[in-house]
């Protein structure tokens, strides 16, 4: 039987859903049963030889469905790997530098994420549509002078998921309590 991962993000305006069903479609293709959902709609963990979680961040935190997920997380017995995936950073240049001043994960979020150990934690470059924000998103937008558009990098998100798929291929799904 094949390794069935769980692909699941929080988004607010969509762009890191489609960053989750690209990671999601280049899992099925290396043969894994996957599937895509929201954090509030998972169904839980223990059903999953891996999950792979994806938050927008804005204005330096993580959406709040994606903590209330980890912390969920916590509580469940023998998790499988985790993977965890942040977008937002609009422009050119390494997103994880430009994420909450470089530190990746906001600091309140640290303990979280060190109890949890994820497999890895990767970074990518979001979308910002003008049109589709609010008052106050288009005004802080402007006062940061991030850049619009769409900065997605999806060769490097590409080479994420398949780091993953390589990471499932050698992992024993009797022993998946162990990889946290």
């Amino acid at each position: 039987m094949g390794k069935k991962a769980l692909v699941t993000y929080a988004s607010k305006y969509g762009a890191t859903k489609e960053i989750a069903e690209k990671i999601a479609h280049l899992l099925r293709q290396s043969g894994l049963s996957v599937d895509v959902s929201p954090c509030r709609k998972a169904a839980g963990p223990a059903s999953y030889d891996a999950v792979i979680l994806g938050s927008a961040v804005y204005f330096g935190g993580w959406r709040k469905e994606a903590v209330e997920f980890l912390e969920a997380w916590e509580k469940v017995p023998s998790p499988p790997p985790l993977w965890l995936f942040f977008s937002g950073p609009s422009g050119k240049g390494d997103p994880k530098a430009q994420a909450m001043n470089g530190q990746g994960i906001p600091e309140r979020r640290r303990p979280l994420i060190e109890r949890i150990k994820p497999r890895d934690i990767a970074f990518f470059h979001g979308k910002v549509d003008p049109a589709a924000l609010n008052f106050i998103e288009r005004w802080a937008l402007k006062n940061v002078k991030a850049p619009a558009g769409d900065f997605r990098d999806w060769d490097a998100i590409a080479s994420w998921t398949g780091s993953i798929a390589k990471a499932l291929a050698g992992i024993d799904s009797s022993i998946k309590g162990d990889m946290k």
